[in-house]
């Protein structure tokens, strides 16, 4: 242990390594800094490299603890890099361009000969997206000094992890503490057998190798949108079933409604308040029994192939956690209290991300996984949950965080609204690119503001300043107050906000 007169220094720097005192305490014994060979324990073994489990790995090793990280993928960055978050905007930003070049060069005085598809080469630009990406955490765990240990990791104890390597073998890693971050997988329906050929998940969906003449969207969350959208502009004929009356689950109603007639004006069907019941394979085609949600009349829908997005689940299959003292609630997940802390019994266990509470997007993992660490090393880790934000990234695209109308109405909660257009909003016009609104709600009494949603270019970029502003507590009228640059889109924020504690000025 370091003497008391030590721990008063605040700070010391060794040939590069920083180590702090006090406030945190010291988190790892100096001479396991010098001398790691000296055991093969680690301070923190993360369970999984997806958005959380990585992030949490390489600011472990920041912190000056002895740290691995397993996965099972062969490949870092979880679903999120690997089949979901990255390659996903490869495709949508990719037949945006496409969709441009199509419908939009020619009133912008560009010409261009016949537009085509090459979907190979679209979909090798999605690829060495993502390997490019993958790598470059591969180089950051060396930078940092994390283990990477390739393979299937499974709780033999509350200390020991054992991991069938992909390579063969195994290895058994001891932890004083553990973080599990498995992630999720896709959920499948009940009477469709997903092949990911012509019954697909959103994995199958970013690697068809043909682009279907009529393809059906069971789902209209964020998943099914999105990749609706992609095979909508590369030319299937895309319907979207929803079993909700709106599409777009956790969105402001108001937005929601908007956003589904622009959709429609893009191409894409929808039948909402409609339940799936059933498939069939037949003669290349999938023939889709749906019926309504409130109970009517049965319908059979055919497509070349059908999506199936209706959400996702825990990834808990062979992690053997009873074996950690842990018991999965009844929705499958890794139930967390205070710290992360996944069992009351050995609070060395912590758990995060898509596998435990909470809504299930990357950015929501990787807060945590800072948080969890910060936590083991002595600090105080810190995840706002009310300023999360969530994106759709559609064209145009949706962003929003923080209480939407009806949340706040539920809750009894008095407040004020305010909207701007991008119709109105210079930068937009002169883009081309101006539909959509921005609503601010704020509290009627103290004008803090409660919740923002945006639809219209850059959303996905924009809601950062709603959420930097709800962090900080902010009222509508100090972001009214705070000038922007002109001609931005982040003028139409601001317009926004004025109308919520005063008047917007240009509508």
């Amino acid at each position: 242990m370091l003497s008391p007169v030590f721990r008063q220094i605040p700070k010391v720097s060794y040939r590069g390594l920083s180590l702090k005192y006090g406030q945190p305490s010291v988190t790892a014994p100096l001479w396991r800094r010098w001398n790691s060979s000296a055991t093969t324990e680690h301070d923190v073994v993360v369970i999984g490299g997806g958005p959380g489990g990585y992030v949490a790995a390489i600011k472990a090793a920041q912190l000056g603890l002895k740290t691995a990280c397993i996965e099972k993928r062969g490949a870092l960055g979880g679903t999120c890099l690997n089949v979901g978050c990255i390659p996903s905007k490869s495709l949508l930003n990719n037949t945006h361009l496409l969709h441009q070049a199509q419908h939009d060069f020619a009133k912008r005085g560009i010409e261009v000969g016949e537009v085509k598809v090459n979907l190979d080469q679209m979909m090798k630009a999605k690829e060495d997206s993502v390997s490019s990406l993958t790598k470059g955490i591969e180089f950051l765990f060396k930078k940092n000094g994390v283990d990477y240990v390739k393979g299937h990791g499974r709780f033999v104890s509350p200390t020991e992890v054992q991991v069938d390597l992909l390579e063969g073998g195994q290895q058994t890693l001891k932890a004083k503490n553990i973080i599990i971050a498995t992630g999720s997988e896709p959920t499948h329906l009940g009477g469709l057998e997903v092949d990911e050929t012509q019954i697909i998940t959103s994995t199958g969906a970013l690697s068809l190798d043909r682009v279907p003449e009529k393809m059906i969207v069971i789902g209209g969350g964020v998943i099914g949108l999105e990749l609706g959208s992609v095979w909508s502009r590369l030319g299937s004929e895309v319907t979207v079933v929803e079993f909700m009356g709106a599409i777009g689950a956790g969105m402001d109603a108001q937005l929601a409604k908007a956003f589904q007639r622009t959709l429609t004006k893009q191409g894409l069907k929808f039948k909402v308040n409609t339940k799936v019941v059933g498939a069939e394979k037949k003669d290349g085609k999938v023939f889709l029994n749906v019926e309504s949600a409130k109970g009517g009349k049965a319908e059979v829908m055919e497509a070349d192939a059908v999506l199936v997005a209706v959400g996702r689940r825990p990834n808990t299959d062979g992690l053997d956690v009873e074996k950690a003292g842990i018991q999965l609630n009844n929705r499958g997940q890794v139930p967390i209290g205070d710290r992360f802390v996944a069992s009351t019994e050995h609070p060395h266990i912590r758990c995060i991300g898509d596998v435990t509470f909470g809504p299930m997007l990357a950015h929501k993992a990787e807060e945590e996984g800072i948080a969890a660490v910060e936590d083991i090393a002595g600090g105080h880790g810190h995840v706002n949950y009310d300023v999360i934000p969530s994106v759709i990234y559609t064209h145009p695209e949706v962003a929003w965080c923080g209480k939407n109308e009806e949340q706040l109405k539920e809750a009894g909660i008095k407040y004020r609204v305010g909207s701007f257009p991008f119709s109105a909003n210079s930068r937009a016009k002169t883009n081309g690119d101006s539909e959509g609104l921005i609503k601010v709600i704020s509290d009627a009494e103290t004008d803090r503001i409660l919740g923002a949603h945006i639809m219209g270019p850059n959303a996905g970029e924009m809601i950062a300043e709603a959420v930097l502003a709800m962090e900080y507590g902010a009222s509508s009228e100090d972001v009214a107050r705070t000038c922007h640059a002109h001609p931005t889109l982040s003028e139409a924020f601001k317009e926004a906000c004025m109308a919520a504690y005063d008047k917007s000025i240009h509508a």
